[in-house]
């Protein structure tokens, strides 16, 4: 008879995004993980087998749980232009916690041609239904893009964004995305 498990695999998710958040991508290592953790390194490798697999779990909570939000905000079976305006609203509204834990994801997924093939198959599946043959499409997939980019920039620490600036510039984006832009004053 096993033992019964005690170690949170959310903790050590934690723990993972910490260690890239304090040390960089490059110091993502089982034993890092395990030792913010707190715990040994076989416990890493019980719950997560390999670094790999471990990366691939960060990401997968941290899509599951954006996935979750733009259903909250439009609904499940929302069309594909109403789900990219959720999309755009779910990233409006990351605090900077998320913004955070987003910053660590992306830059353990840029390091390995592996992980970057999973964050380009992220978009896609996101922007797989939307019919850019029509200006509403191509509109909604401009505002993902713009949104992204703002995105980045303040997530990476290369442009500073005040609150009330990250409202009016998403203010901007969803009104690209409805064909209600006017930059005229």
């Amino acid at each position: 008879m096993g033992r019964p498990r005690t170690i949170d695999r959310d903790d050590v998710l934690d723990a993972a995004e910490a260690v890239v958040s304090e040390v960089g991508a490059a110091g993502l290592t089982v034993d890092a993980v395990a030792k913010a953790a707190g715990i040994t390194k076989g416990g890493v490798q019980y719950c997560f087998g390999t670094k790999q697999q471990l990366i691939d779990a960060m990401f997968e909570r941290w899509d599951a749980e954006f996935d979750q939000e733009i259903v909250k905000l439009v609904g499940k079976d929302a069309d594909a232009v109403s789900h990219i305006r959720g999309y755009i609203e779910a990233t409006m509204a990351v605090d900077e916690v998320t913004n955070a834990r987003a910053a660590v994801l992306m830059a353990a997924l840029i390091q390995a041609p592996e992980h970057r093939e999973r964050a380009r198959q992220w978009y896609r599946q996101h922007l797989k239904n939307l019919d850019i043959s029509t200006a509403r499409g191509r509109r909604s997939r401009l505002a993902l893009f713009a949104s992204e980019g703002v995105f980045m920039l303040r997530c990476f620490g290369l442009m500073d964004v005040s609150e009330a600036e990250w409202r009016s510039i998403f203010t901007d984006i969803l009104a690209l995305s409805s064909g209600r832009l006017s930059l005229s004053r």
